[in-house]
């Protein structure tokens, strides 16, 4: 058989392209199950047991991270931006109002840390902000989310100016959410379900005093108001003091149904918690949700899934932060 010698030149040529096609694939890599299992396979578990071991000493840390998942992701990526704090030349998201009564970051250090002194340099604060999230929702009582994929990288900057456009307000009327949320690809059915987050955490009263004074808001439940102003005894609460109604008085600290079947009975906090029971787009989502837990975790899950992928750094993008309080 003759041997076919290519000339020097093509192959020079031809292994330009191995290179390029290799630095494409990497700078658009994308997310998958168990990314660290080579570089770190204990990192999902080190994840799980921190988070575990928090949730025993400091209950409202697992709300916390359900929290934090949400207002990374809406806000341009799921690249752990929210966690930068003002320094170096980056304004800390965390000085929006949208971020007022978020709280327990310190922990994330703890985990951060953990994650440090088993693989340096490896686990990104992204992939900590969805894990932490997940494992979160299981010391909540909510569904087991097992398909959360990894490989975020970090952000190298914050997106302060971004987040009033992008964080909904409590004051957001139900299209401008349903439109948010679509723009990164969470349907109507998905978004009822993100909105189920609401059956844990608390509502401050600055939130919510407009719909008690100077009257009483029509759409809710008349006995429900009137506890409602004794939880916000006054028209002008003080920001700093820490005065809240539970979302859920029920079941305060589950990741259940009974959220909805709540604001079907118009006892919910906020204006969105109303019109979604109420308005045709959303109101049979609702419904189904009310009657069957089983339903609301299915899609809770899903959404959780959806929003945890929106647009994240992967690749040779961003950086892996050592200290997810601050840019490398």
């Amino acid at each position: 058989m003759a041997i076919v010698k290519m000339p020097f030149c093509f192959l020079a040529f031809f292994c330009l392209l191995l290179q390029l096609f290799s630095i494409f694939h990497i700078g658009n890599a994308e997310l998958e199950m168990n990314y660290y299992r080579e570089s770190c396979p204990r990192a999902e578990e080190i994840i799980r047991q921190q988070v575990e071991t928090l949730y025993y000493k400091h209950g409202n840390t697992a709300v916390s991270w359900l929290r934090n998942l949400f207002h990374d992701c809406v806000v341009k990526s799921c690249d752990a931006s929210l966690l930068l704090e003002t320094a170096r030349g980056v304004e800390s998201e965390q000085k929006s109002t949208r971020s007022f009564g978020m709280r327990n970051f310190k922990y994330i250090k703890t985990i951060k840390d953990a994650l440090e002194k088993e693989c340096p340099g490896t686990v990104s604060c992204a992939d900590i902000v969805a894990l932490s999230a997940r494992d979160g929702i299981v010391m909540l009582k909510g569904p087991k989310i097992d398909m959360i994929k990894t490989g975020r990288r970090d952000s190298r900057g914050s997106y302060l100016r971004d987040v009033e456009a992008l964080v909904p307000n409590h004051n957001d009327s139900l299209s401008s959410v349903l439109s948010n949320f679509n723009s990164i690809g969470i349907d109507v059915e998905a978004t009822v379900a993100l909105l189920g987050a609401h059956s844990v955490g608390r509502v401050h009263c600055v939130n919510l005093v407009h719909r008690l004074y100077p009257t009483i808001d029509p759409t809710l439940d008349p006995t429900y108001a009137l506890y409602l102003k004794k939880r916000c005894p006054t028209p002008n609460p003080n920001p700093k003091e820490v005065l809240y109604s539970r979302n859920d008085p029920e079941t305060p600290m589950v990741v259940d149904n009974m959220y909805y079947k709540n604001i079907m009975a118009h006892k919910g906090l906020l204006v969105i918690d109303d019109e979604i029971a109420t308005d045709p787009r959303t109101a049979p989502f609702v419904a189904k949700m009310a009657a069957d837990n089983g339903y609301f975790h299915e899609q809770f899950s899903r959404a959780i899934r959806l929003l945890s992928e929106t647009n994240p750094l992967t690749g040779d993008q961003g950086e892996i932060r050592k200290d997810c309080r601050y840019v490398n």
